[in-house]
C-alpha cells in the first residue's frame, strides 16, 4: 500500500446487520388498517432471502421470506409477481411502499414505512454486494432451508 492511500479498515469477520422493527399497517379494507409489527432479518450465508415475520397485538405470527433484491426494487418501482409483490405507495407525508402478500385463495396488502428500510437493506448490500450474494452458495441447504425452513402461514 502506498502512503498516499487511505488506510481501509480490514474485517476479520462478517458483521451482522441486526434485525429491522418496523410497524406496519395491514389493509383489510379501503379504510380499514390493522397494526402490526413487521420484524425484517437478515442472515449472511443466505443474503438474497430476507425473512419477515409480522406479528398482531394478540401474537398471532406469520413469517414470509421474500427476495432481498423484490424488497430494494419495491421501494421505487413494482417489483415481484406471483406471489409476492411491492411498489412504491404514492408521494405523501411518510414515504412508504406497498406489500402484497398471495397465498391460496387469501391476500395480505400491508404498507410499509420505507426510509428505515431502505437504510437497512443499503446495509445488507454493504455487508454482502449483490454481485456476490450467489457466490459461494451451498445449493443442497439453500434448497432444504427453503423447502423445510418455517411455516408461512397463510397472510
Amino acid at each position: 500500500m502506498h502512503a498516499d492511500q487511505p488506510h481501509a479498515p480490514v474485517r476479520s469477520q462478517a458483521e451482522p446487520v441486526p434485525p429491522l422493527r418496523l410497524d406496519v399497517d395491514r389493509m383489510l379494507d379501503e379504510f380499514t388498517r390493522l397494526p402490526m409489527r413487521a420484524t425484517f432479518r437478515f442472515d449472511s450465508s443466505l443474503p438474497s432471502v430476507i425473512t419477515v415475520e409480522f406479528t398482531t397485538d394478540r401474537g398471532r405470527r406469520i413469517v414470509r421470506r421474500i427476495g432481498r433484491e423484490l424488497l430494494h426494487g419495491g421501494l421505487t418501482a413494482m417489483s415481484g409477481c406471483g406471489e409476492v409483490r411491492m411498489w412504491p405507495a404514492l408521494p405523501r407525508e411518510r414515504p412508504s411502499s406497498w406489500l402484497l402478500l398471495e397465498a391460496s385463495e387469501v391476500e395480505a396488502l400491508f404498507e410499509v414505512p420505507t426510509r428505515r428500510l431502505a437504510a437497512w437493506l443499503e446495509a445488507t448490500y454493504r455487508l454482502v454486494p449483490a454481485e456476490a450474494e450467489w457466490g459461494g452458495l451451498n445449493w443442497d441447504g439453500f434448497l432444504m432451508e427453503l423447502l423445510d425452513g418455517p411455516d408461512a402461514g397463510s397472510p
